[in-house]
């Protein structure tokens, strides 16, 4: 970018590549370009929201937890692998 000051924008390395019908593409393309957006952009701006709406939040840590370090609430409990057993 030309102004040192802008933080610098993550380089985008992947992509996703879905099927869908084509006269909703066309439909969505066409708003995009009435709304003087790409879809793209449309695409990755509903990624995060869909992501930051639905990531697991940390639960809060009580008093006691952050002096000692140690939870003093139920622990996870540990799921059973589905390894274990040979099917004959």
């Amino acid at each position: 970018m030309a102004d040192g000051s802008r933080k610098q924008k993550e380089r985008k390395d992947s992509q996703l590549i879905l099927r869908i019908n084509g006269k909703d593409r066309d439909d969505f393309v066409a708003l995009c370009e009435a709304l003087d957006t790409s879809a793209a952009r449309e695409i990755r701006a509903f990624i995060r929201s869909f992501v930051a709406a639905h990531a697991p939040r940390e639960p809060a840590t009580s008093e006691a937890e952050d002096i000692i370090g140690e939870s003093t609430g139920p622990q996870p409990q540990k799921h059973k692998s589905k390894r274990g057993k040979k099917r004959k």
